[in-house]
């Protein structure tokens, strides 16, 4: 198996490279923006035609999601116009591409969770971009897995997991938004699942392709997953005091960008398909030291 990762630094494409390092019979070219900026055709196709690669995992994203707003044209490039050569050019050396997408291209107003087959309606640039590059990737390679996933969160990078305890460790109380649901999603079990499913391709097994959902469970409010977070936290002596958390609502902390109310995804498709369970960030919260780096 020949890997093409792109985003390596990302917090998904980090966890890839290492849980790929070593792995028998598995040659790996993991690439950062420095190296390949994959808006660039030219460039995707140089690498494509040099390297062969059996699997193109696409990490790479513009996912500032309130800069989106303003970073129009720099967010198409990336989310939609980068995975489309890499699509492409997978297509054209008979490849297979494994994409990264986002709850973001649903409104969020649905009751329950949502299914792949649930009509897509992105309420702000990042999640429009976004589902603008599941189509692209779809219409430019036949053999092609669009993973959906919500709130990811790793040792690596930006996250809510980080930006928590950092808050925590100098402020007595927090604010944080209870009326937003979702499946909190360790970047390690992303990483994880996509090699599952590269395996199964490579390994010339029987896949239907086309898009899945993967995320965490439980499903819960960022102020709940914040909650869970300091207990973990103060139970390991990261922090020595809990800060009181008070829920409040969207309407009480605006961001230029719309978030969706509800992000819970059904995971039962990819269970079903490739025995993956979804993701327990429960689980992911019990080495919260390694979150603080």
């Amino acid at each position: 198996m020949r890997v093409l990762i792109t985003g390596c630094y990302g917090q998904v494409g980090h966890c890839l490279t290492q849980q790929l390092e070593g792995k028998e019979s598995t040659t790996v070219l993991a690439l950062d923006r420095d190296q390949l900026d994959i808006t660039n055709q030219n460039a995707v196709n140089a690498i494509v035609d040099e390297f062969q690669p059996t699997i193109i995992i696409n990490a790479a994203a513009h996912t500032a999601v309130d800069r989106a707003e303003d970073e129009v044209d720099l967010s198409y490039a990336i989310n939609r116009d980068g995975p489309s050569y890499l699509a492409q050019a997978a297509q054209r050396v008979g490849a297979a591409i494994l994409h990264i997408s986002t709850d973001y291209v649903f409104e969020g107003n649905k009751v329950g969770e949502y299914d792949e087959c649930d009509v897509t309606h992105p309420q702000g640039v990042y999640g429009e971009s976004k589902l603008a590059g599941e189509i692209a990737v779809a219409d430019a390679c036949d053999k092609h897995i669009i993973l959906r996933t919500a709130w990811v969160f790793g040792e690596n990078g930006n996250n809510f997991v980080k930006t928590m305890l950092r808050l925590g460790a100098t402020r007595d109380e927090l604010s944080i938004v209870g009326d937003q649901f979702g499946g909190p999603t360790y970047a390690g079990d992303i990483a994880n699942t996509l090699i599952t499913i590269a395996e199964c391709i490579n390994q010339g097994n029987t896949v239907d392709f086309g898009v899945y959902h993967y995320s965490g469970l439980p499903h819960v409010s960022w102020c709940e997953f914040a909650d869970a977070i300091f207990d973990t936290a103060k139970e390991q002596g990261v922090i020595t005091t809990k800060p009181r958390l008070t829920s409040i609502t969207t309407e009480q902390y605006p961001t230029p960008a719309k978030r969706p109310s509800n992000s819970c995804l059904n995971t039962n498709k990819i269970t079903t398909a490739f025995s993956i369970e979804a993701s327990d960030w429960h689980e992911a919260l019990k080495n919260i030291q390694a979150y603080t780096g």
